[in-house]
């Protein structure tokens, strides 16, 4: 066995947890309201209803929870605090079919860094985009098919995907809670995102295209991705 592939089987026997005594971080979401977040409807994910409303957000079971509220209407829930330089972690679990992300350094109108959380067939989690900033393609290293247990390599010269196949279908949890974190620092950025403990992607922008400061966003998707997304215990630690 590769040492890659052994590192990442014993990474996914870790239990999914948060708020350990050391842990600096503090949490963003308490597990029962939305206090602390508000919807915008400013986005493009928001055109299908004239951008007025941004789509269906609550808290269901401890987590918060996102769909779109009419057929093809997306939006995105974000923190009512602007951070600058930080980590952000999140607990997901959503349905393999929508199109979601964890949106860094955001703007009301949905610009933004983000950390890509497309659980659906052609997607990926752990990818880089620059929402509404860039003219090009996000960068990734892994491609999923068409159950959430199967993924394609993509060749990626920055940083090649440290899963296997083979592996990612004892590493992903299908059908449980898996941890996505992201860090993004100075400005240009570095943005650096993670996987279950497992660095997925690092990525350095040339020059400053955005704002060095914005909201925490998660982001459901308009057009034709439906279901639901499901995050718990998301948590910020301040750089």
């Amino acid at each position: 066995m590769h040492r890659r592939q052994a590192l990442s089987l014993a990474l996914c026997a870790l239990p999914v947890c948060g708020g350990a005594v050391d842990d600096p971080s503090r949490p963003l979401f308490d597990g029962r309201t939305l206090q602390g977040w508000k919807t915008t409807a400013k986005s493009p994910h928001s055109k299908a209803s004239n951008n007025t409303t941004g789509g269906y957000w609550r808290v269901e079971d401890g987590a918060i929870c996102g769909g779109q509220d009419t057929p093809g209407n997306g939006g995105l829930l974000i923190t009512e605090a602007v951070f600058d330089d930080f980590e952000v972690s999140v607990e997901t679990n959503n349905d393999f079919g929508p199109d979601s992300g964890l949106f860094l350094r955001c703007t009301e109108d949905g610009k933004a860094y983000q950390c890509l959380i497309d659980y659906h067939q052609g997607g990926t989690i752990g990818g880089i985009l620059g929402e509404g900033i860039w003219k090009r393609r996000g960068v990734r290293n892994y491609t999923f098919g068409t159950t959430p247990d199967v993924i394609t390599l993509n060749e990626n010269s920055q940083q090649s995907c440290p899963v296997s196949p083979e592996v990612w279908k004892s590493f992903w949890r299908v059908g449980g809670w898996n941890e996505v974190r992201a860090r993004i620092t100075g400005d240009p950025p570095t943005i650096t995102t993670w996987v279950n403990g497992v660095q997925i992607m690092r990525h350095t922008e040339p020059a400053s295209v955005h704002s060095a400061t914005g909201h925490i966003g998660l982001q459901i998707h308009g057009g034709k991705f439906s279901g639901t997304v499901r995050y718990r215990n998301v948590r910020i630690r301040q750089l």
